[in-house]
């Protein structure tokens, strides 16, 4: 089974930034033979502040999503916040993604799994490995055709995560495909002024460490410069260091 790969920027701040990563991407797909599915937020709904950069809002961000679809035929991958919101992402997404704290979401669920997407469940950070049976079989009975499970670490204390990497063999056992978060469990939740802070030093380890757990997919935040991006600035890693992590996990 070829790995999946998942990367693009936190949220979508431009159509410019999305050109720049799609274009990384078509590139690298080509030099390595791989098939990596574009990401970005159109809404980033859990910001630690109000006054956080939230993105475009779904109907100008799904367009911006589908010229990318068009421009570079890239598969696309989005979250949703609201069971309403489903439908019309399906109909430009290749893949839903359900934001981890909103794993037991049931109407989330089953919302998703209706527009018969894959649908990408990404592990609560108050949850267990073995726990996520119960979202997939929602997404399932519900008429999902394909479900994945992401692990993004678990809360630690207080503003801190910790990836224990035998929740990827516990949920190999529920789904066929599990996936590496690489930035999101590096983060520090709330933990820079009203921002949540992190460290990318850490997220190539996270990568290399999953594999040997057997993960079977790889998720990316990146971003030509992300110091300067607008959310998950301090996880997100640098588009230029993409290509060499991405060639050393498919030796």
């Amino acid at each position: 089974m070829n790995p999946i790969f998942i990367a693009g920027p936190c949220v979508i701040e431009s159509a410019e930034l999305l050109d720049i990563v799609a274009q990384e991407l078509v590139q690298i797909n080509k030099e390595l033979g791989t098939d990596i599915i574009f990401k970005a937020s159109f809404d980033k709904a859990n910001r630690t502040s109000l006054s956080s950069f939230r993105g475009p809002g779904m109907e100008r961000g799904l367009q911006m999503l589908g010229d990318v679809k068009a421009k570079y035929g890239l598969k696309i991958l989005t979250d949703i916040h609201e069971s309403c919101q489903a439908e019309a992402v399906g109909e430009v997404c290749d893949v839903l993604q359900i934001p981890a704290f909103l794993c037991r979401q049931t109407d989330l669920l089953v919302a998703a799994a209706k527009t018969g997407k894959v649908v990408n469940i990404k592990k609560a950070q108050f949850l267990s490995g073995r726990d996520m049976r119960y979202p997939v079989e929602k997404a399932l009975q519900s008429g999902a055709k394909e479900v994945w499970l992401t692990e993004r670490g678990n809360s630690f204390g207080y503003n801190n995560l910790v990836v224990d990497f035998r929740n990827i063999p516990d949920m190999l056992e529920i789904v066929p495909r599990v996936i590496m978060d690489c930035t999101h469990s590096v983060q520090r939740p709330g933990s820079a002024d009203g921002k949540t802070g992190g460290d990318r030093r850490f997220v190539p380890a996270m990568a290399k460490a999953a594999k040997a757990f057997g993960a079977t997919g790889y998720f990316f935040e990146v971003h030509p410069t992300p110091d300067q991006g607008l959310s998950d600035a301090a996880n997100m890693l640098e588009l230029s260091k993409l290509k060499k992590l991405v060639e050393e996990l498919i030796k």
